[in-house]
């Protein structure tokens, strides 16, 4: 181990020469890219900087920036209306996106929800800041407070900043949207399970064991505390204002008016912000479904008349009323906007309509199906490249550098910490190839589950000890990771075992949160109803207990009273 060690010094004092004035810290991989490219990147953004400034100079204001992302889609459910037309539906809007804006076709996520707006939040791999797992209610964990979102800093670049949607990030009250930098949110801090835990739900068997009095006496069952009534669907606030519980359950209707209500914030958001001239910064992250059907609305909008299918069109729509205010409001050309999905389909145990399509795989999934998701950018008034198919790798966390370096917000990232996004500004501005990012990572939790270098991969979850098996793949040959390759793949064997080392060495440096931050659920909720204000509570006696277990515990937990 010290040999290895003192290896990766070596290497790294040979890459890095050049590079010690970097502000940013990134992941490893990136200084052996700069050392190479650096040149050429620095002459790339000169010129971006000036379209920037004469851009600003037009419109009188820092670009604006509008992200919008739902859940569990494959590459090619949008954006490629010749796959569409065997799927049974349509999304025009986004189909038109794609081919007068961006599509990009090696975007990155993680392989589930939580763990990538992890990612888009903080611009960090979920691993770094302990939110690699996917979050229940009631999760009692959240994004910890000093982790600096890309609300923070916009905001100190002097952007408004809002967030409507599935926030997705933890429950406790450190972790609501408001209280991570938005100046304003509408959010969800679950995902779309609570939409199904209601009566009606039990009723019909669709759920078991939440509301025990619907059925016969159970003489066995002997503890009705656990059950996780308290939830809620959907919170809002102001940064530095009150918390309030919006829409609340079991009222089924409730949960599907949360797309509604967001969309009508988002709407009115843009206009306050447009006629006071200021830039901004609005995350649209759409529950797309719920559950439960909505009894006021049983026609279906497609042929597919799936869930996915279902909300996808209904995205579709407000896209194109979004595009349009742009249009009306004379700010379309200084507003750069991505739409994307956070993971691949759900395609194990999920609803009918999740399906592979181009990749192998889905949600929770290393295989390139679970990691690859259909993202489409428009922004008229910089993107001049001809080529509009981007094949470059992108991944979620580089919309957090790039993001800032487009507001002019850098000098605002935090400076000690590993910032895994890089900027991709020319990738935006000039197309396909202008990519400064060859290289992902790939986690299953807090496991690191796969490597991928440009075109080639490697499987560490399964790799054999002693000889390495079948674990190398070659995704222009076998997109589909259908036949895992050894001897003809050997040669990549060391430059997998270099990056995984350099990214793992930099973690010594820099240690990864261990998990999400613990608290009491739910709190500072000044409309908060009974249900709720149980989960604060223990669930016994602190006289019955033989210690006080929060003696162990550096954040307070409802243990005891």
């Amino acid at each position: 181990m010290k040999n290895l060690k003192l290896t990766l010094i070596t290497l790294f004092c040979i890459v890095t020469t050049n590079v010690i004035g970097q502000e940013i810290i990134h992941d490893a991989e990136h200084y052996v890219l700069l050392k190479q490219h650096g040149d050429k990147w620095e002459n790339e953004d000169k010129v971006i900087d000036k379209k920037l400034k004469a851009l600003e100079k037009k419109h009188g204001t820092k670009p604006n920036i509008i992200h919008i992302m739902w859940d569990d889609t494959a590459v090619g459910e949008v954006g490629i209306p010749e796959i569409q037309k065997v799927r049974g539906f349509e999304t025009p809007v986004m189909n038109d996106m794609a081919k007068e804006g961006m599509n990009f076709m090696r975007m990155y996520t993680e392989p589930s929800c939580t763990p990538t707006r992890a990612d888009a939040m903080t611009g960090r791999y979920a691993v770094r800041t302990g939110m690699h797992t996917v979050s229940f209610p009631i999760e009692n964990s959240g994004l910890d407070a000093d982790e600096v979102t890309i609300a923070e800093v916009l905001s100190d670049a002097g952007y408004s900043t809002a967030f409507y949607g599935k926030w997705h990030l933890g429950d406790t009250e450190s972790s609501y949207a408001h209280n991570q930098g938005f100046d304003e949110a509408f959010f969800t801090p679950y995902n779309q399970v609570p939409s199904m835990w209601v009566r009606e739900a039990e009723a019909n068997n669709v759920v078991t064991g939440l509301y025990p009095d619907l059925y016969g006496e159970d003489i066995y069952d002997v503890d009705n505390s656990w059950q996780p009534i308290g939830y809620v669907w959907t919170l809002e606030g102001t940064k530095g204002g009150k918390t309030y519980e919006w829409g609340a359950p079991p009222a089924v209707p409730n949960f599907w008016d949360i797309d509604k209500e967001c969309e009508k914030r988002t709407m009115d958001f843009i206009r306050r912000n447009a006629k006071a001239k200021k830039p901004f910064y609005a995350a649209y992250w759409p529950t797309v479904t719920s559950f439960i059907p909505d009894a006021r609305n049983p026609e279906k909008l497609t042929a597919n008349k799936n869930v996915l299918q279902e909300g996808l069109v209904k995205v579709d729509a407000f896209i194109g009323e979004l595009l349009k205010e742009l249009e009306e409001l004379g700010i379309s050309e200084n507003t750069l906007v991505i739409v994307m999905a956070d993971n691949g389909p759900f395609t194990h145990h999920g609803p009918r309509g999740m399906v592979e399509t181009l990749y192998t795989g889905g949600k929770g999934d290393l295989t390139e199906g679970g990691v690859r998701v259909p993202c489409i950018a428009q922004w008229p008034g910089m993107f001049e490249g001809e080529d509009n198919v981007i094949g470059d790798i992108l991944h979620i966390t580089d919309l957090y550098t790039t993001f800032a370096r487009i507001a002019g917000a850098t000098d605002f990232i935090p400076r000690d910490r590993i910032i895994d996004g890089v900027d991709q500004t020319s990738l935006f501005v000039n197309g396909d190839g202008y990519s400064r990012r060859d290289y992902v990572m790939i986690y299953q939790g807090p496991n690191l589950a796969a490597g991928v270098k440009g075109r080639f991969k490697k499987d560490h979850k399964n790799a054999e000890p002693g000889l390495s098996g079948a674990e190398f793949y070659d995704l222009y040959t076998d997109p589909r990771e259908n036949n895992p390759e050894m001897i003809s793949m050997f040669h990549t064997k060391s430059m997998f075992n270099r990056q995984k080392e350099r990214h793992e060495f930099w973690m010594e440096k820099y240690p990864n949160r261990p998990d999400a931050t613990p608290g009491i659920p739910l709190t500072g909720i000044e409309n908060v109803r009974p249900e709720t204000e149980k989960l604060y509570h223990a669930p016994f006696n602190k006289e019955d207990l033989p210690f006080d277990p929060n003696e162990l515990r550096e954040y307070p937990m409802p243990f005891v009273d």
